[in-house]
């Protein structure tokens, strides 16, 4: 919940100064072991290895409104949470997370895929196979029989599902809707053949959270809070539902703490381990955040952007053309970013912010 004339801002390393200042002396864990308890270890910018003054400009811009409406911003280096800054916002408060809630569901489904009988989670079974409860699916042709649990998680459905604009769109009515949100998705039409392009669709992501229900035997925020956001230390989550039966948006519709958020980001950039425990397959991890398409028509082009299975992936400096950073995107300028060859995680929850120009100014702050 917002507070209008809050404003609230946790520093966790020294405020900015015109005064040139000595780094730190530097961290000595590489962050590799650790695993954060109730509260993450904190350090100063510089003692994990940021330029002070220009992560000081950084974050003064972050205040002063260079980069939108930012509400939480949290970096973590090392292991070392190194700054947490709130503005209007409440840590103990969730946000929303719109489509980062995608890059969850994709979690789940790696995690789900390794307990399930082999074949059961292929991303080559077609959709429809796994649900055969439904008698009847609209528009059934041989290219949705062709559409696969892959398809899916690349944005390559070839089905009549648009977003923009979002009046009257697919997703605007079923978001409306008091209907069964998984057979709104599964009856639309088919414009293509599966697989031949890429395009935004919500509504795969609410698909594949129908299917993880179906596959778990349970509501798909059950199996979350029970094999990924408890282990993580992660509490708090609520998510919007469907008014037919509860099912989860996992198009759009969780919400976590800024702070939990940066959790899920340890955990990609540990490569799904979290202390003693593979909670997310590595296999899964490794495959998600492979840019499996590129091109044009991918929201972010202009920024080179590639695309995995619900992870977003993007060069290490403006203008690239390598893929060094992970990321989870969501309307209004949600943002979860992981630069592994920085063991860095940078997570960002705003009202309407610049997520992009502001990973783009903090990455040449780091030594």
């Amino acid at each position: 919940m917002k507070w209008a004339a809050a404003f609230v801002t946790v520093l966790l390393a020294a405020c900015s100064s015109s005064v040139a200042r000595e780094p730190d002396p530097p961290v000595s864990d590489n962050g590799n072991d650790y695993v954060p308890g109730a509260e993450w270890r904190t350090a100063s910018p510089s003692a994990a290895g940021f330029d002070e003054t220009g992560f000081d400009r950084l974050r003064d811009g972050v205040r002063n409104g260079r980069y939108g409406a930012i509400d939480a911003l949290l970096v973590v280096r090392y292991g070392y949470l190194v700054a947490e800054q709130y503005h209007g916002w409440q840590r103990t408060t969730a946000h929303t997370m719109q489509s980062v809630t995608k890059s969850v569901t994709s979690l789940l489904f790696g995690i789900l895929q390794s307990q399930v009988a082999p074949g059961a989670l292929a991303l080559e079974r077609p959709v429809v196979d796994v649900f055969p409860r439904y008698a009847s699916i609209a528009n059934l042709d041989q290219r949705k029989r062709a559409l696969t649990l892959g398809h899916l998680l690349l944005m390559r459905t070839g089905m009549d599902f648009w977003e923009q604009p979002y009046s009257g769109s697919p997703l605007d009515q079923l978001n409306r809707s008091s209907d069964d949100w998984v057979k709104f998705v599964l009856d639309r039409p088919m414009t293509a053949d599966p697989g031949s392009r890429w395009s935004y669709n919500s509504g795969a992501a609410i698909l594949v959270g129908g299917v993880i229900r179906e596959l778990a035997g349970e509501n798909t925020d059950a199996f979350a809070r029970r094999e990924l956001f408890a282990p993580l230390g992660i509490s708090g989550e609520t998510w919007s539902r469907s008014r037919y039966d509860a099912l989860p948006h996992c198009g759009g519709g969780l919400f976590l703490k800024p702070v939990d958020l940066a959790r899920i980001g340890y955990l990609v950039l540990r490569r799904g381990r979290w202390g003693d425990r593979q909670v997310v397959p590595e296999a899964w991890i490794e495959a998600s955040v492979e840019p499996v398409w590129r091109g044009s028509e991918l929201i972010f082009s202009n920024f080179n952007s590639g695309y995995g299975y619900y992870w977003w992936l993007f060069p290490g400096s403006r203008g690239g053309t390598d893929s060094d950073v992970i990321a989870a995107s969501g309307s209004g300028g949600q943002w979860l970013f992981v630069v592994p060859r920085l063991d860095l995680v940078i997570a960002i929850a705003a009202s309407n912010g610049s997520g992009l120009d502001l990973l783009y100014d903090l990455l040449p702050t780091v030594r």
